[in-house]
């Protein structure tokens, strides 16, 4: 990989988060690996122990991607599961485009994972999925 996967950015109080791809899923699994690196500060120790799949749907890319971040944040809320790999697919179908993917990680463990950010959500404030360049860019603020 001759490029940096994902970034974030500060934005007033908040941070946004950046996933950078060479297809549009790839875009998008990093970005979700920038949410999770900024609530788990070791995010590289986290093991894909177990999978979760995750399906959704919306009209425009940038809705997609705010979506499917609150969905994994509510899923690591439920679950109480921290996820580091994300594999991602996204067809458009009927209008909209739809996510069908595979978050893996494992269950939170205080005495493991350290915390980091707490975040409450992705927002849609500089919400953007586009090709730049060679790249997809995938990215949106998240409230802090």
């Amino acid at each position: 990989m001759d490029f940096t996967p994902y970034e974030t950015f500060e934005h007033g109080a908040d941070i946004g988060v950046r996933g950078y791809g060479r297809t549009l899923e790839e875009a998008f699994a990093n970005g979700a690996r920038a949410l999770f690196a900024l609530l788990v500060e070791n995010f590289e120790e986290i093991s894909p122990r177990k999978e979760q799949p995750v399906e959704i749907s919306a009209e425009a890319l940038d809705e997609l991607f705010v979506l499917w971040l609150n969905r994994l944040l509510t899923l690591s809320a439920l679950e109480k599961m921290v996820f580091a790999d994300f594999e991602v697919q996204i067809s458009p179908e009927n209008g909209e485009f739809q996510l069908q993917a595979r978050a893996r990680g494992e269950a939170f463990d205080p005495k493991r994972h350290l915390l980091g950010v707490e975040v409450k959500g992705a927002t849609f404030t500089l919400a953007r999925v586009e090709r730049e360049g060679d790249l997809w860019v995938a990215q949106c603020v998240v409230d802090v």
